[in-house]
C-alpha cells in the first residue's frame, strides 16, 4: 500500500505529518509489537515514527529549495517494514513551498554608459533577480522608478524567467544631464510578496557627432610615368571640430581601392600626404582614382571619404614590339617576286605619336616590306632569288617608333632558300685535246673530264656517258674503244690504240644532273694519237729473199761515179719515226763503194783495177730516226763481168729498172707531202673550233 502526505517546508521538529496506523486501519499495540521501522530513500532522516502513538513527525529542518531546486514538485519518500507477517508499505511526502526567499540582484548597484548619441529604442539589458522559490511565490514583475528617459521592459522566457531591459523612450543630452539615477524593483508573488531593489546609475558619454570635413569635394594631380619612388602625389587636409580623440584625425586609403592600386600609392595616416610606392606605367593605367577616408579618433568613430583622381602623363619608355603573325623560313630559289614570306604585327604601348611604328628592311637585301594596313606588314621577295648565288639571309626587321627620343626594335628574320634544278651541268673546259700514245696500256686513263652543278643535293649528283661526235666516222665509235667512269668522268682505253690504223678520235661526253627533270650538257673531246716508233722501215727495192742477196753486174769500165742501184725502204710510221737513212756497214771494199744516207743511192767512187775482186758484196742499213732506232738491213751482190749479150740484156734491164727508180722516188715526196698537208689542214681546223 502506498500513502502520501503533503507539509509545508520549514516545518519545526516534532511537527505533525501524519498518523500512520489510523492511515493503515491498524491497532497501534499491534505496530508496536510486530517491530514497526522506518527506512528513507535520502541520506538524511528528516522524519521518525511514535511506535507508540503511530505519528509520524518531522525530525530535521525541510528546506524545499535545497532538495528540489526550481522543479516544480518535491517529494520525500519512507518506506515502513513491519514484522510477523513482514509487509512493506511506501510513504509519500510532498513538501510544498512558502514565500521563504525574495527575488535578489547579483549587486546592488550597477552602472551604464550611454552615449548620447544612443537611438531611440535601444535596449540595454539589465541582470536579473533570482528568486529560488516556486510558483506563485518566484519573481514575478519589475518596477523602475519614474524618469524621463527610460522605459522598463520585462522580456519572459519560456523557462518562465523575467528578463529586464531599459529602452531609451526619449534622446540623451550628455550637456542636459550627465548621470541619470533609476531605481529597479523585483517582486515575488507571495503573500505577503517579498521585493528587492538595485541602483542603475547611468553615464552619459559625449558623442563623436562631428565627422571629419576635407577642405575640398575632390581632389586632383599629374604625374609623369616612372615617376621616382616617394614622389608626392598631393597632400590633404580634414578638419573635425570634436575635441580630444573625437577630434584627432588619421588618413587610410579606402578598402574601396584594388590591391594594385595600394601597391603603387601610399598616405601618410598623420600628415595625409600621397606619395608613390611602386611603378607608375602609362601603358598599364592611365588614370588612377584613389578613394581616401579621414577617420577621427573617436568611439565610434566618424569618417569622411573623398576621391583624389592622379592623371599619368605618357613617355616613350617601351620600344616596339615585333609580332610574327606568319613566318616560313624555307623559301624555294624560284619564288616569284611579290611572294609573302611572312606577316608581321607590330605595337608599341605607348600613345600617341610614341605609339606609332615605322618599319623597314635593309634595301641592299631582295626583299621589301609591305605595309597593309595599321600594324601590320608583309614581307616580300623584290627580285628573283637565286640560291646558287647566296643561299642564306638573315632580314633584320627594323621597327622604331615617333617618340624623341625614339626606341627601336631589331628582329632578324632566317631565310634559307631551297634548291631547284636550275643550273645545267658545266664542263671546265669547252672541249678537252687529249695525246695518247699509241700501244698505250689498257684501262689507261686517257683523260679526266670534270663538270660542275652548283644546284645542291639530288639537283648537283652528275653522271658522264659518252656519245659519238657529229661528222665522226661511223665506224668509228668511240664507245667501242673507251669507256667512262659515270660519277668521276676517268675516261679510259678499252683497247691499244695503233697510229697506223686511227690517228685521230673525238666524241662527246655527256653530263647530266640528278634532277626532275634533269639537265645536261656536252663537251668535245679530241683524242690524237701519237706516232711511236713500232715498225721498222722495209725495202721495197731490191727485194731479195730471207737468205739470198740481190745481184746486181757493172762492167768493169764503169765510170765513177755511176749509179749502181738505188736502196727504196718505207717505213709506216710517220714524222722522225719514218726519215730514214742509209748505210753501208759492210763490204768487200769499203772504198769501191758508197751509198746515199738520205735517197739510198748505191754507187761507184773509183775506177776497177785489176786487182779488184771481180764479186763484191754490200750490206746497207736502213735505218728510221725512231727512239730508239729501228733499223732493216739489205744484202746486194755486185758482180763484175765484161759486156756479152747476156750481160748487155742484164745491164739494160738493170738500166730499165734504174730508169724507173725516179718514179718511185717521186712516189714516195708525194705521199708525204699528202700526208703532211692533211695533218696541218686537221690541225689547223682544230685551232679554229677551239677558238
Amino acid at each position: 500500500a502506498q500513502i502520501r502526505y503533503s507539509i509545508p517546508e520549514e516545518l519545526t521538529r516534532g511537527a505533525f505529518v501524519g498518523n500512520i496506523a489510523k492511515d493503515l486501519g491498524t491497532d497501534v499495540a499491534k505496530l508496536a509489537a510486530a517491530n514497526l521501522q522506518v527506512l528513507s530513500d535520502s541520506d538524511s532522516q528528516y522524519f521518525s515514527v511514535n511506535v507508540n502513538t503511530g505519528v509520524i513527525m518531522v525530525s530535521e529542518r525541510i528546506d524545499r529549495e535545497q532538495l528540489c531546486g526550481q522543479n516544480p514538485r518535491c517529494f520525500l519518500h519512507l518506506k515502513l517494514a513491519i514484522e510477523n507477517p513482514v509487509e512493506f508499505y511506501r510513504i509519500e511526502v510532498e513538501i510544498l513551498d512558502i514565500n521563504d526567499n525574495p527575488p535578489e540582484f547579483p549587486s546592488d548597484e550597477v552602472s551604464l554608459r550611454i552615449y548620447e548619441l544612443a537611438s531611440l529604442g535601444a535596449r540595454f539589458p539589465i541582470q536579473p533577480a533570482q528568486d529560488p522559490d516556486v510558483g506563485t511565490n518566484t519573481l514575478q514583475t519589475y518596477h523602475l522608478s519614474a524618469n524621463d528617459n527610460f522605459n522598463l521592459n520585462v522580456k519572459a522566457r519560456t523557462d518562465g524567467g523575467k528578463f529586464p531591459e531599459l529602452v531609451l523612450e526619449r534622446a540623451l543630452d550628455r550637456e542636459f544631464r550627465a548621470f541619470h539615477h533609476l531605481v529597479l524593483t523585483a517582486e515575488d508573488g507571495g503573500s505577503p510578496p517579498q521585493s528587492s531593489k538595485i541602483r542603475i546609475t547611468i553615464q552619459v558619454l559625449d558623442a563623436n557627432d562631428n565627422h571629419p570635413v576635407f577642405d575640398r569635394p575632390s581632389y586632383g594631380a599629374r604625374l609623369v610615368e616612372n615617376s621616382p619612388l616617394g614622389t608626392l602625389v598631393v597632400k590633404l587636409n580634414a578638419t573635425d571640430v570634436d575635441e580630444g580623440p573625437n577630434g584627432d584625425i588619421r588618413y587610410s586609403l579606402s578598402s574601396h581601392n584594388s590591391a594594385a592600386l595600394r601597391q603603387i600609392f601610399a598616405i601618410d595616416e598623420q600628415t595625409g600626404e600621397i606619395r608613390v610606392q611602386g611603378n607608375l606605367d602609362f601603358e598599364e593605367a592611365t588614370v588612377y582614382e584613389i578613394e581616401v577616408e579621414a577617420k577621427d579618433m573617436g568611439s565610434p568613430t566618424m569618417e569622411e571619404h573623398c576621391s583624389v583622381v592622379v592623371e599619368i602623363t605618357d613617355v616613350n619608355d617601351n620600344a616596339p614590339e615585333v609580332i610574327l603573325t606568319s613566318f616560313s623560313s624555307s623559301l624555294s630559289e624560284d619564288a616569284l617576286p611579290g611572294t609573302v614570306v611572312a606577316v608581321i604585327h607590330v605595337r608599341d604601348r605607348d600613345s600617341g605619336e610614341q605609339g606609332k611604328v615605322l618599319c623597314h628592311v635593309s634595301p641592299d637585301l631582295p626583299f621589301q616590306l609591305r605595309k597593309d594596313y595599321e600594324h601590320q606588314y608583309s614581307l616580300l621577295t623584290s627580285t628573283r632569288l637565286d640560291r646558287e648565288h647566296v643561299a642564306y639571309y638573315n632580314v633584320t626587321v627594323s621597327a622604331s617608333d615617333l617618340g624623341n627620343p625614339p626606341l627601336s626594335r631589331h628582329t632578324i628574320l632566317p631565310i634559307t632558300l631551297t634548291d631547284v634544278n636550275d643550273n645545267a651541268p658545266q664542263f671546265e673546259q669547252a672541249s678537252y685535246e687529249v695525246l695518247v700514245a699509241e700501244n698505250n696500256p689498257v684501262g689507261s686513263v686517257l683523260v679526266t673530264v670534270s663538270a660542275a652543278d652548283p644546284d645542291s643535293e639530288q639537283n648537283s649528283r652528275l653522271s658522264y656517258s659518252i656519245l659519238r661526235a657529229g661528222g665522226t666516222d661511223p665506224g668509228l665509235d668511240p664507245t667501242r674503244y673507251l669507256s667512262i667512269h659515270p660519277t668521276s668522268g676517268q675516261v679510259t682505253a678499252k683497247f691499244p690504240f695503233d697510229y697506223e690504223q686511227t690517228t685521230y678520235l673525238q666524241f662527246h661526253v655527256e653530263v647530266s644532273d640528278g634532277g626532275s627533270p634533269a639537265l645536261r650538257n656536252r663537251t668535245l673531246v679530241h683524242v690524237f694519237i701519237v706516232d711511236q716508233n713500232d715498225n721498222a722501215p722495209e725495202v721495197h727495192f731490191p727485194r731479195a729473199g730471207e737468205d739470198s742477196a740481190a745481184q746486181f753486174r757493172i762492167s768493169p769500165s764503169i765510170v765513177p761515179p755511176a749509179l749502181i742501184t738505188k736502196v727504196v725502204a718505207i717505213d709506216a710510221d710517220s714524222g722522225r719515226n719514218a726519215w730514214l737513212s742509209y748505210h753501208l756497214v759492210e763490204a768487200t771494199d769499203l772504198g769501191l763503194f758508197s751509198v746515199a744516207l738520205r735517197s739510198g743511192e748505191v754507187r761507184i767512187t773509183r775506177a776497177l783495177q785489176d786487182t779488184d775482186a771481180s764479186a763484191h758484196e754490200l750490206l746497207v742499213v736502213v735505218r728510221d730516226a725512231g727512239e730508239p732506232p729501228l733499223s732493216t738491213a739489205v744484202t746486194l751482190v755486185v758482180l763484175v763481168e765484161e759486156k756479152g749479150p747476156e750481160a748487155l740484156q742484164g745491164s739494160e734491164a738493170r738500166a730499165a729498172d734504174g730508169g724507173g727508180l725516179p718514179t718511185i722516188t717521186l712516189y714516195l715526196i708525194v705521199s708525204l707531202v699528202l700526208i703532211s698537208t692533211v695533218s696541218l689542214v686537221g690541225l689547223a681546223a682544230l685551232g679554229v673550233r677551239c677558238l
